[in-house]
């Protein structure tokens, strides 16, 4: 039998092993791995399982592929600064600052703006800021407390390099990093690929890692995107590896657009390709500029 939807002339649907037709006693079920087919019931799409199995894994893929490249393509929440609202360019730590106080990343041009009005606490929250270990840990415990998933993570980070005077403890910053993720947040995802992908206090899993990149690459984490994109690249499957690679550039990720300059010189893209990359690249760009912080980047000016 054939692995497409069995119809009659008049358009009814029917079950795609015994050929019985859909109606008001007899509802239908989609394959809800490829939905390709429907079934009466549960013995005709076992009775239909090896003759279905190979379009089926194959439609599979495809859909999950479909989900993984078109979604994804806007940067996270907390890529924009919550004061003046553009995106902040890439990488983040040399333009912008967390204040972990309201685990709020604010563009160097916002806290220069507030330096200039005599304001030296948090730009967003106005918490006054200490610098000792013991005191920013309270205030990231205070964010943990209330489930914040970024506070979750970054306390997962600092458990996992030792960091703010915490013994290193790399199963309790894996531990946080899982519920961080479960939490919804990208980074912690991003997290979970990297250790996996290394093997760096976890069992390596080459088959987990791109999971959980893919994972944060739909939500928008850029760097998951490009790592997706070396991967596809190192399996020799340049078609998928350009596809991401343009998605993060033009996200404003330069690191994107070299790769596939390099692949273009190569011989693995297309002079369209680069071109498109690069023409999304700097439209990524120019929307993170402002006169703050231009005037930021004249002081070199950089949060810690």
């Amino acid at each position: 039998m054939s692995c497409v939807p069995v119809a009659e002339v008049d358009g009814i649907e029917a079950c795609a092993n015994c050929g019985k037709q859909g109606s008001d006693t007899i509802r239908l079920k989609n394959c809800t791995a490829c939905r390709l087919v429907k079934y009466c019931g549960a013995d005709c799409q076992r009775a239909h399982r090896k003759q279905h199995k190979r379009a089926c894994k194959q439609r599979a893929a495809e859909l999950k592929d479909e989900q993984l490249y078109s979604q994804g393509h806007e940067r996270l929440e907390g890529d924009f600064c919550p004061i003046c609202t553009l995106p902040i360019p890439l990488p983040m730590h040399d333009h912008s600052g967390l204040y972990l106080c309201c685990m709020k990343r604010i563009c160097n041009g916002c806290h220069v703006a507030a330096l200039k009005r005599g304001m030296d606490d948090c730009p967003f929250c106005r918490t006054p800021m200490k610098d000792d270990d013991s005191n920013t840990l309270a205030m990231v415990r205070a964010r943990v407390a209330k489930k914040d998933p970024e506070a979750i993570n970054f306390l997962g980070e600092k458990y996992f390099f030792g960091d703010l005077g915490l013994q290193k403890d790399v199963r309790k910053g894996f531990e946080l990093w899982t519920e961080a993720a479960d939490l919804g947040s990208a980074k912690a995802l991003f997290n979970l690929g990297v250790v996996y992908d290394s093997g760096e206090g976890v069992q390596r899993d080459k088959k987990k890692a791109p999971k959980f990149y893919k994972r944060a690459a739909m939500q928008g984490y850029v760097l998951a995107r490009h790592n997706l994109g070396n991967r596809e690249g190192r399996e020799g499957n340049y078609d998928h590896a350009v596809r991401h690679f343009l998605i993060s550039a033009k996200m404003g990720f330069k690191g994107s657009v070299e790769v596939i300059k390099s692949m273009f010189m190569d011989g693995n893209a297309t002079k369209e390709q680069y071109a498109e990359a690069l023409k999304g690249y700097q439209d990524a760009v120019e929307e993170t500029k402002s006169p703050q912080r231009d005037e930021a980047m004249r002081l070199r000016y950089r949060t810690s």
